[in-house]
């Protein structure tokens, strides 16, 4: 046989090689429910030559194979099928490689069945190992997005075109109504993580995974929700989102110091800044306020927002009114309190002495203190507007803590 001759015959063969590795691709690609046949790369060709020559695989060869699992992790076919297209493309080329379907001899067939599974084990491992990192990377990348995400929107991020575009992928509608609700924790918790990701699971299974987010900023736990009624729920429980997360947070280990502010609803990437600074100042709001109510709505405490607009004005109110009481022995700061408590248990003496594990002699004294040393009488209608309306402004300005300037601007 001439030279040419041989070579045409080795094309011809190399040819029928290559189209008998091309239909057990196909076969093993339908089998996996149709995972793409370019994830198999040169795996069939080197289980080939290993089970003909007995060769183990390269470094190299085996590195391609984990890229390959990286590529199938990036166009989103799970691990199964991977795993299941590489195990059945094995199956089905033994069961056609010449070395076993040609051949009697036990011995034959017993090495290169060893060799093909050494093959196998060696680029499916490499194969998960190459899918599990580019999923890990993966993870990684749409946190940061995710967080990257939420912090613009929570600023009000000047650049709104690209804001819909990022939020897209997350299922975010921004031109839907949005409300934010943040929770805070009354003492530093240990696994501030494990409540978000309890939280997202009943948000996520309550409301759906659209127009959704649950992170963490500052030490809270911020979610950001639908704004519209009905996507909450038809019953009162799951219609507050508040209500919702609070429940849900008392659950966990430690979870009753949780306090919870839900901002109004309003549509817009603005509306979610406008929202989250609503929630915010609200908890600012309670903290100062010593309201321990679990859940606040912002458009409760709109009041305490009209006191301290005009700051001005109302630190004026309170060293007019209040600043007196400095004169008492032991400050201003006990009796502020016994004013506190009295309007907060409707003014009635024995409850307030209760709440302040006093006397009802020691609440009522102090109230006749107050009433000598300011000329308003706490038990006095005509009075009481404002001598309550000066203690929250002196709640809400850290007084008398701190110093107020009624010229300051």
């Amino acid at each position: 046989m001439s030279g040419q001759a041989r070579g045409r015959s080795r094309r011809g063969r190399r040819t029928d090689v290559d189209d008998w590795l091309a239909g057990v691709a196909r076969d093993a690609s339908a089998a996996a429910g149709d995972v793409p046949v370019e994830l198999l790369g040169d795996y069939l060709p080197l289980l080939a030559d290993a089970a003909a020559t007995g060769r183990r695989p390269k470094r190299a060869e085996l590195e391609a194979v984990e890229e390959l699992g990286r590529r199938a992790a990036e166009l989103g076919v799970s691990a199964g099928s991977a795993v299941q297209l590489y195990l059945s493309a094995s199956w089905r080329l033994w069961r056609e490689l010449p070395a076993v379907a040609r051949s009697d001899d036990s011995e034959v067939v017993r090495d290169a069945a060893e060799t093909v599974l050494r093959v196998v084990t060696d680029a499916v491992a490499n194969l998960a190992d190459g899918y599990n990192t580019a999923r890990r990377q993966m993870v990684r990348r749409e946190e940061t997005l995710r967080r990257e995400l939420v912090d613009d929107l929570l600023r009000g991020d000047a650049d709104v075109g690209g804001m819909v575009e990022r939020a897209e992928p997350f299922g975010l509608d921004l031109a839907r109504p949005h409300q934010v609700a943040l929770a805070a924790p009354h003492q530093r918790l240990p696994d501030v993580d494990a409540a978000t990701s309890s939280l997202e699971r009943t948000v996520l299974d309550r409301l759906g995974d659209r127009d959704v987010l649950v992170a963490t900023k500052d030490g809270l736990v911020v979610v950001l929700a639908p704004g519209e009624p009905e996507a909450l729920g038809r019953t009162r429980a799951v219609s507050d989102l508040g209500a919702l997360m609070h429940s849900e947070l008392e659950r966990l280990p430690g979870g009753r110091p949780w306090q919870v502010a839900v901002g109004r609803s309003y549509p817009g990437s603005y509306g979610i800044a406008r929202s989250y600074e609503e929630a915010r100042e609200a908890l600012t709001m309670a903290s100062r306020l010593n309201l321990d109510t679990p859940v606040i709505r912002a458009d409760q405490l709109l009041v305490y927002r009209v006191l301290v607009r005009d700051q001005p004005a109302i630190a004026d109110l309170v060293t007019s009114v209040l600043g007196p009481l400095r004169r008492a022995r032991g400050g201003a700061e006990p009796l502020l309190a016994t004013l506190e408590a009295y309007f907060a248990t409707g003014g009635v003496a024995t409850e307030a002495a209760r709440r302040l594990h006093l006397s009802v002699r020691a609440v009522t004294y102090r109230l006749s203190r107050i009433r000598a040393l300011t000329g308003y009488d706490p038990a006095d209608p005509a009075h009481r507007f404002t001598l309550h309306a000066t203690v929250l402004g002196a709640r809400l300005l850290g007084w008398p803590d701190r110093e107020l300037d009624p010229t300051s601007g």
